[in-house]
């Protein structure tokens, strides 16, 4: 993660066949519009809530390219939860746990991480990245 040194990250697990799948199109606006400024949007894809992530990894960012012309970065298919949970999502997690605790409980739960590498805040799925603007706007101006 060291190339992200210095930048806002909103950081998100994903899936192709969740209700909360159109929110691909938010994360992208949010990523075309303060990319420039330091933002990086960061999307890891997880199977591991109901099977709403069952493609290839390269399936996956064709799916998100042709649906919601995603020009983030998407990352291999990983986990979030248990005893192969991915690094990143152990240290999010850890510091900054949700309203049941430290597991993510569903596909697009998002956090944001400001330019020291602090976790800032823990955002829920129903929470849209449009919701998120105005605390991305403050991280980027400091």
């Amino acid at each position: 993660m060291g190339d992200y040194r210095g930048k806002v990250l909103l950081i998100v697990n994903t899936a192709s066949e969740c209700s909360f799948t159109p929110q691909y199109a938010g994360l992208q606006n949010l990523y075309s519009k303060y990319k420039a400024e330091g933002l990086e949007v960061l999307g890891f894809p997880c199977d591991q809530f109901k099977h709403q992530e069952p493609g290839s990894d390269e399936a996956i960012k064709n799916f998100c390219q042709k649906n919601y012309g995603v020009e983030f970065p998407i990352f291999k298919k990983i986990e979030v939860n248990g005893d192969n949970a991915h690094p990143v999502f152990r240290f999010l997690t850890k510091k900054a746990s949700g309203f049941f605790g430290n597991s993510i409980k569903w596909n697009f739960t998002k956090f944001i991480v400001d330019k020291e590498g602090n976790v800032i805040k823990r955002y829920s799925p129903i929470t849209t990245p449009e919701k998120i603007e105005k605390e991305i706007q403050e991280l980027l101006k400091k």
